[in-house]
């Protein structure tokens, strides 16, 4: 994050909040203390909590793979190759009118071993990576570094996500002039395509109809977003740079798109649709800090100054944003930032936010190493921002440890990411921000999408959500959806 700078307006950056009690009271759900609410559904679906992966009695796959092996992360990903193409064998005839044919060729590949000559390459330039090449019409994965990667972090259910996803770019060839894909498509539309086909299939899988794979609507799907954010672009690229996949934001935007309206939308998915919302931009001249500010003193006094400019409308007074150790003396404690209604205050531990709004170390992540490094800034600015939105919420009359507290929360740190981009404000978001917000929004423990008391929304899907809606709409679905 960084002070304002010479970007354009995108709203105004004035966020109102309905007044009325009563269309922000909701029903309380159970909730033991320190864990995590259910509440809702998921596009629909009950949120269900069981374990993810495949399934005891599944099938032995009728697939052949090049060079496949024994190992966990083969057989995971041959049983995904069988099962995304049950969900295509389904899925096409009925929304596109069209036969499915099976993927030509499969390859498992361990790019530290034998060079295998593929797609104009070898697998040897193909570390960290599983990919679609349209002229051998074959999809490949990289089984000893990629896959193991991504089980030890996610679970099984990455792999199958970054499979679905490459099967995505199989079926836009298929479909060709159908998804509007040609030799002119830019990279980034046909990526947000292939998001969205995978969450597509995962809408079907979701709903039990997999011969190979279970998945849950709480950790099943938090594990798929969690594997998306980590193969999301670096912080500063440009969706017009070739290669570009999207950011984070971008990307579980598009799984959840597919997820909620099916594979019809995912093909209809264009540059004008793209353009419109795509958040992967470069930094600007503005952005000296490489989009990471320091968290200190002065800017926690500026972050105050941008929040008490962004919900000036509601008409209520403001929570005053102290350094006294992160939590409240006689009410909740949810450290390194809590909101204190006795005295309207936020109560923050500076010294742990810089802890947590330390860069994010890319290397570290790739090699498993989640402890080096933090989240980056705005994961720290917008956990002190949530209780920030909890004053507010308070001071028109609206319940803060209830069912949907949590998810009106994220909404209206949204609003306020989304309002600060406007022109004349006091802040403005760095490319990689929203990413930073994501990442902390699929935490366990995610404070963005907490009630007062600190207890999250159970599924990660309502959380990014509620936090995206706030960000693309403003304010007015945060008391109307989430009241």
């Amino acid at each position: 994050m960084n002070r304002t700078g010479g970007r354009g307006a995108r709203r105004p950056a004035v966020i109102t909040i309905l007044a009325t009690a009563m269309v922000l009271a909701a029903a309380c759900g159970g909730t033991t203390p320190g864990q995590p609410r259910t509440v809702g559904d998921v596009a629909g679906l009950p949120v269900t909590h069981f374990e993810s992966g495949l399934r005891p009695q599944a099938p032995k796959p009728d697939v052949t793979v090049r060079d496949a092996t024994g190992s966990e992360e083969d057989r995971i990903a041959i049983a995904a190759i069988a099962d995304v193409s049950d969900y295509w064998t389904e899925r096409l005839p009925a929304d596109f009118r069209q036969e499915f044919e099976p993927v030509s060729s499969l390859l498992s590949y361990d790019p530290t071993g034998e060079e295998i000559e593929v797609c104009g390459g070898t697998t040897a330039d193909a570390a960290m990576n599983a990919f679609y090449c349209p002229p051998e019409d074959l999809v490949a994965w990289d089984r000893e570094m990629l896959l193991p990667l991504l089980r030890e972090r996610f679970g099984p259910m990455a792999i199958v996500t970054v499979l679905g996803h490459e099967f995505g770019h199989a079926i836009q060839y298929r479909l060709g002039p159908k998804a509007g894909v040609d030799e002119a498509t830019t990279t980034i539309v046909k990526e947000q395509q292939a998001d969205c086909f995978t969450g597509s299939y995962f809408r079907w899988m979701a709903e039990d109809r997999s011969r190979y794979f279970v998945v849950s609507t709480s950790d099943g799907l938090n594990q798929v977003l969690a594997s998306l954010f980590f193969i999301r672009d670096e912080a500063g690229q440009s969706a017009k740079d070739q290669g570009a996949h999207g950011t984070a934001f971008d990307r579980t935007y598009a799984f959840q798109l597919g997820f909620e309206q099916g594979a019809t939308k995912c093909a209809s998915i264009d540059q004008a649709d793209v353009d419109a919302r795509i958040t992967e931009e470069a930094f600007d001249a503005g952005d000296s800090g490489g989009g990471d500010a320091r968290i200190n003193e002065e800017m926690m006094q500026l972050v105050q100054q941008s929040l008490d400019e962004a919900f000036a409308g509601a008409g209520v007074e403001a929570p005053e944003i102290v350094d006294d150790g992160g939590s409240c003396p006689n009410g909740p404690d949810t450290a390194p930032a809590s909101y204190c209604p006795d005295t309207n205050t936020v109560n923050i531990d500076l010294e742990a936010l810089a802890q947590l709004g330390q860069p994010v170390d890319r290397d570290a992540e790739f090699e498993g190493n989640e402890s080096a490094g933090g989240l980056g800034d705005f994961a720290a600015f917008a956990e002190v921002a949530s209780r920030y939105t909890q004053g507010i919420q308070h001071g028109v009359g609206a319940s803060l440890d209830n069912a949907n507290a949590g998810l009106r929360t994220a909404c209206l740190v949204g609003a306020w990411a989304g309002a600060v981009n406007g022109e004349g404000n006091t802040l403005r978001l760095s490319p990689g921000d929203l990413d930073e917000a994501i990442a902390e929004l699929l935490r366990p423990r995610s404070l963005i999408a907490a009630d007062v008391n600190g207890h999250p929304v159970a599924n990660g899907f309502a959380r990014v959500e509620a936090l995206r809606q706030g960000y693309l709409d403003g304010s007015e679905p945060c008391t109307r959806q989430y009241g």
